[in-house]
């Protein structure tokens, strides 16, 4: 048996880092921006040590990290990330495996960033980069200069250590051509993706789908401001412009297949949708939100199953998901892996057996440190004249996180994404009102505000049955009967979105076990453990 575990998005913020020339006393961020973004800053180095305690306690050597080490790529986080890595590899032999994600870098030099601070007595500072230049993020080569340990380069012991253009390591030779859009602007993008065998038997391939494409007409490439962000692109970018990854990787799969190794893909973006496959019905209800638009396209699956590649794990979206695809190219699994930053804390740790594979999510709900900006968070909503925010009460990191996403639910999703009469009936109603609108019985109908249901939706659609931990078991229960009994309601009024609402609640209920189980091998069938 060969264990290994996975970690995604720590976004490491250095809130000890002193902005040169600011005279700030160090970087923790604002709440109010925090607040309003779907993770969380200043708690990121306590979490990320906490699942790298949970890593080193359970004897494992190697972790592959899915993307976004740091927040956005600044080279204090960088340091302050790298730093983190070698004490937990001197103290405890840890080697961390990392493919870049859309916060680590970018484009080729760098692009600027603007933050706010909270001075000593709770009042924000907006820092820009253009004043204080260690604030910006890294372009691609410096930054992967700097990560280089983290797997994209070879180390003597490594048993095997190749790219998709062969084994020499130097970044000069791992480029490849990359237009614009409509193919009349071209320039050279380094591909960090590898393939490397640290532990007999074991084939880890990191691929990177972090695709930064240059604008139509871009002429300045020094110029952030002529490439388009990755963020959206995912997989779909890389079947656009990185075709050369496909080939590679079928061939890796064969070679894995024939020489008995276990192969384990990860790459920061996920190749099948990781939202109970609901992503069509909220973009249906909703429009393209944040998360939705991100979901692989059947061309992306279709493709990735071509390559033979057997097991995926993604992160990215910060949901906790378990999809399984079978075409007429093959069968895969995409495990998508929640952030230790955002709500549903957790990594998974992956034991690989001859005749199957073992996942066990390790929850981060208690986070030593886990307050340390909570009083700087309180100062702030003084200062503002404003009652302290309540996730600067909570008693645990997981805590935190559920109310951190209240505050989503109501300051982002519903004043961004919902159409405002569903908004209003959320804002106003009960659950027996909702059952009432749909034409079910309200008689014996749990009591409670129509808020706290689409709070319970959102904490299901992010973290699966990581969620079960904030919803009570007879609410639980509840909504599996309101899914279940739900009528079938056409065209395109109130009852007939919220049908649609609970028909996605039924896929996030529905979903494959997604908390500890086991995928057999080689069928890849998902059963609980």
């Amino acid at each position: 048996m060969i264990r290994i575990a996975v970690i995604a998005d720590p976004h490491v913020h250095d809130c000890n880092w002193v902005p040169e020339g600011t005279g700030l006393p160090g970087a923790v961020r604002s709440f109010a921006e925090t607040a309003a973004s779907t993770r969380v800053f200043n708690e990121s180095i306590p979490a990320f040590r906490a699942a790298l305690d949970r890593v080193a306690e359970a004897g494992v050597k190697i972790v592959l990290l899915v993307g976004d080490l740091t927040d956005d790529g600044q080279r204090p986080n960088i340091l302050a990330a790298l730093s983190i890595v070698e004490e937990y590899r001197e103290r405890h032999g840890i080697r961390v495996l990392m493919t870049p994600g859309n916060h680590d870098f970018y484009a080729l030099a760098g692009r600027p960033q603007d933050k706010s601070f909270l001075t000593t007595d709770g009042t924000p500072a907006l820092v820009k980069s253009a004043d204080c230049p260690e604030a910006a993020t890294l372009g691609t080569g410096e930054a992967l200069a700097m990560l280089a340990s983290l797997g994209f380069e070879p180390e003597p012991g490594d048993l095997h250590w190749e790219s998709p253009f062969g084994t020499d390591p130097d970044w000069s030779s791992r480029t490849y051509s990359v237009s614009s859009p409509d193919g009349g602007t071209r320039c050279r993008m380094i591909d960090a993706s590898y393939l490397v065998e640290r532990v007999e038997g074991l084939w880890v391939l990191a691929i990177d789908a972090n695709v930064c494409v240059p604008r139509d007409g871009a002429s300045d490439f020094g110029d952030p401001a002529q490439f388009h962000d990755p963020t959206d692109g995912g997989w779909q970018a890389v079947l656009l412009h990185r075709v050369h990854l496909l080939p590679w990787m079928a061939d890796v799969a064969a070679r894995a297949k024939a020489k008995g190794k276990h192969l384990v893909a990860f790459s920061h973006y996920p190749t099948l949708d990781p939202l109970g496959g609901a992503s069509a019905d909220e973009v249906a209800l909703f429009g393209a939100t944040g998360l939705a638009r991100r979901a692989p396209t059947f061309a992306v699956a279709d493709a990735f199953a071509a390559t033979g590649v057997p097991l995926h794990f993604s992160g990215h979206l910060h949901v906790n998901d378990t999809a399984r695809y079978e075409g007429e190219a093959g069968r895969f699994v995409n495990l998508a892996v929640s952030s230790p930053v955002g709500y549903g804390p957790g990594m998974k740790l992956v034991d690989l057996h001859a005749d199957r594979v073992d996942i066990r999510t390790q929850t981060l709900r208690q986070v030593p440190g886990h307050d340390a900006a909570f009083a700087a968070y309180r100062a702030e909503a003084k200062r503002a004249g404003e009652a302290a925010p309540p996730a600067s009460e909570a008693p645990d990191h997981g805590s935190f996180l559920s109310r951190h996403l209240v505050n989503l639910v109501h300051g982002r999703y519903l004043a961004r994404e919902w159409p405002d009469d569903m908004v209003a009936f959320v804002q106003s109603g009960t659950v027996a009102d909702l059952l009432a609108s749909l034409g079910l019985p309200t008689e014996g109908a749990p009591v409670f505000p129509l808020s706290e249901f689409v709070e319970d939706w959102y904490r299901l659609r992010k973290a699966g049955e990581l969620s079960h931990e904030d919803i009570a078991p007879e609410r639980l229960a509840f909504y599996r009967r309101l899914c279940a009994d739900v009528p079938p309601i056409e065209g395109d009024g109130l009852a007939a979105r919220f049908a649609t609402l609970l028909r996605m609640m039924r896929a996030y209920l529905d979903r494959p076990a997604n908390r500890n189980f086991a995928l057999s091998l080689p069928g890849l069938a998902v059963s609980p453990l």
